[in-house]
């Protein structure tokens, strides 16, 4: 009898493997492929008057879906694993797409995959997840994909464009000396693409109020974080209890107290139905915001920086004194609202609801630097990411 079995790595099979046995019904991949058969996929549909025939867009979907899930974010690295695993080469019909074409489906359709977003959250909410009673919302600062090394000031910006229309005029004036009147010879490329990046950095400069702009992703912005500064995006999250996410986007504004109340608009329009309860830190809050949240029949859990100290084991805010009552009025009924057990208890619930989810999109997703450049961009690269999670959560409760 012999001690092991036969082994040979160059064993060729007699006939072709079924990937779809090889991976078995419950595998993720199986579960991609069958959800996204079924969503309307028109807005992704391109059709192309010249070429070759495209990939369908299906198939590109599935592989950047199933990409997130497994935290690839590279179009690279989906290219080589298009060659190894079997779960892509399954969704990818055996295609070996190159990096470019995977990439460039990324950045083409940011609506499309925002719509992608809400078809399948539409498809957890009909199989009973995402219930709209408490919803927290939070955010977190995303590296843009910019070295903070190649930014420029306004001034910066001004003499670089002086000194390219310099080098421009000398270079004509050569020209013209050499050929007479200069027929036939081109302006280099690069300069005249840099002369028109140039203005849009200055407006987009002037437009955020910063001080510098990125060369490499003007649209990016330097914010506040946790020990420091970040070039990047601000990127939120609404969170239901069952740690579905039902809302999400990307902005540039450095803080989020005007974030509340789009938030909460983007939940009731994902999902077709108002939350009951709003839960979020105190960096959304806002008198006037809170105020007509409140009346428009939403509870609000958003304390003010002082209960939010206190809430942390902090001293107790001081007495508001007649002056400060009639300059925030309400503030000091809100605080006391925080001083209920019953209101901690709820407020509690936030961290539990959002920041698992932040952990998992950040520490196993990959999601601390962006991809893609430009708002719309990292949008759409958003919105994959957070279209990932919700499968996620689909294929572990179907199981």
């Amino acid at each position: 009898m012999k001690r092991y079995v036969e082994y040979n790595p160059d064993q060729d099979q007699l006939l072709p493997a079924s990937l779809r046995e090889e991976l078995g019904e419950q595998h993720l991949a199986i579960f991609v492929h069958q959800l996204v058969e079924r969503l309307d996929l028109r807005r992704l549909e391109r059709v192309e008057d010249i070429g070759r025939p495209g990939y369908p867009p299906q198939l590109l979907l599935k592989v950047w879906l199933y990409a997130y899930t497994q935290g690839i974010t590279s179009s690279r690295r989906i290219e080589q694993r298009l060659h190894e695993d079997l779960g892509f080469r399954y969704l990818a019909g055996q295609h070996k797409l190159d990096h470019w074409t995977l990439n460039e489906f990324r950045k083409r359709h940011p609506k499309a995959l925002n719509d992608v977003f809400t078809q399948v959250l539409e498809a957890a909410r009909r199989l009973g997840l995402g219930q709209l009673g408490r919803v927290a919302i939070d955010s977190t600062r995303v590296a843009a994909n910019a070295s903070p090394d190649r930014s420029q000031s306004g001034a910066q910006l001004r003499r670089e464009r002086a000194r390219l229309r310099q080098r421009i005029r000398r270079w004509q004036k050569q020209c013209d000396q050499d050929n007479g009147e200069g027929g036939g010879t081109q302006l280099p490329g690069e300069w005249t693409e840099r002369l028109k990046q140039i203005p849009r950095q200055l407006e987009e400069l002037r437009k955020s109020a910063q001080k510098r702009s990125s060369s490499t992703d003007p649209e990016s912005r330097y914010l506040r974080r946790r020990g420091g500064f970040c070039l990047g995006y601000t990127a939120e999250l609404a969170v239901s209890e069952d740690h579905l996410i039902v809302a999400q986007r990307v902005h540039r504004a450095a803080n989020d107290a005007e974030s509340l109340e789009a938030m909460t608009e983007l939940v009731e329009q994902h999902c077709r139905a108002r939350p009951e309860a709003v839960l979020a830190d105190s960096g959304y809050y806002s008198t006037p915001v809170v105020q007509s949240m409140q009346a428009g029949g939403i509870k609000v859990y958003v304390p003010d920086s002082r209960s939010a100290i206190e809430l942390a084991g902090g001293a107790a805010a001081p007495a508001m004194n007649r002056r400060e009552q009639r300059r925030y009025p309400g503030l000091r009924q809100w605080r006391e609202r925080f001083r209920d057990p019953a209101v901690r208890a709820c407020y509690a619930r936030r961290k539990q609801m959002v920041e698992p989810v932040f952990g998992v999109l950040k520490q196993q997703r990959g999601m601390r630097q962006f991809r893609c450049r430009g708002l719309e961009a990292v949008g759409g690269e958003w919105s994959l990411a957070t279209t990932a999670f919700n499968l996620t959560r689909l294929f572990r409760l179907s199981r």
